[in-house]
């Protein structure tokens, strides 16, 4: 059943229209249905074939106003880089004790970066860490012998991204107090960051579908070509 709030949000939706990211920006702020500072979300539809490796699309992108929400960072490292990431704020730091906890359940992390000595050990997790997206690799930066600068760039508003079996990318670009023009430049970013990775045997249209949406709101179709600038 529909709250009041929903309902309003609905009807100041046009189902048939298409927004540029612009209005989308705007829109999504005065729709927003909940008491929280929600998440605003991109859902982008990619024409690719996630099961072909080259176009399992997968990376990384430095939002420039940040996600506005601070990630937990757990760092698996060897002891010789455990000052340097603690330094860099990570909010845990060590390699055995931490593998036992997330083998027993423990996943309350946002990001996991590991060194690469230590990916041997960490091997074993993917059964947990893959399907919540947290398996350190070094196609999203996760996997690196500087781990301060990785957490720096986790903590400054680096977000990853991969796209799922249907073909879509769904990655959170900011909250719905930013400014609409910090939610349509955060949004603008990662379109780019996406449309580079583009592969060659992709065929037919990259960017087919595009929707913002806030927690609990009403989902925003967004006209692709505004952003494929």
């Amino acid at each position: 059943m529909a709250t009041k709030k929903r309902k309003v949000a609905d009807a100041k939706v046009d189902k048939n229209k298409s927004y540029s990211l612009k209005e989308a920006s705007a829109l999504v702020k005065d729709i927003n249905c909940t008491k929280f500072d929600s998440s605003v979300d991109l859902h982008i539809r990619l024409g690719v074939d996630p099961k072909k490796a080259d176009q399992a699309i997968r990376g990384s992108v430095t939002l420039p106003h940040g996600t506005g929400k601070t990630k937990k960072v757990l760092v698996l490292c060897t002891p010789d880089k455990e000052a340097a990431a603690k330094e860099a704020g990570a909010d845990f730091v060590g390699l055995d004790d931490f593998i036992a906890q997330i083998e027993a359940g423990w996943t309350d992390v946002d990001v996991i970066i590991a060194t690469p000595a230590t990916m041997p050990k960490i091997g074993k997790l993917g059964k947990i860490l893959g399907p919540r997206n947290l398996m350190p690799n070094p196609k999203t930066g996760t996997v690196t012998n500087d781990v301060a600068a990785a957490v720096t760039e986790v903590k400054g508003g680096k977000i990853t991204f991969k796209v799922d079996k249907a073909g879509i990318i769904h990655a959170s670009i900011g909250r719905v107090s930013f400014a609409p023009e910090k939610i349509e430049q955060n949004s603008q970013e990662l379109i780019n960051a996406i449309i580079k990775l583009k592969p060659s045997t992709a065929k037919g249209t990259y960017l087919k579908g595009l929707s913002m949406a806030a927690t609990m709101s009403p989902g925003i179709v967004i006209d692709t070509k505004s952003v494929q600038n």
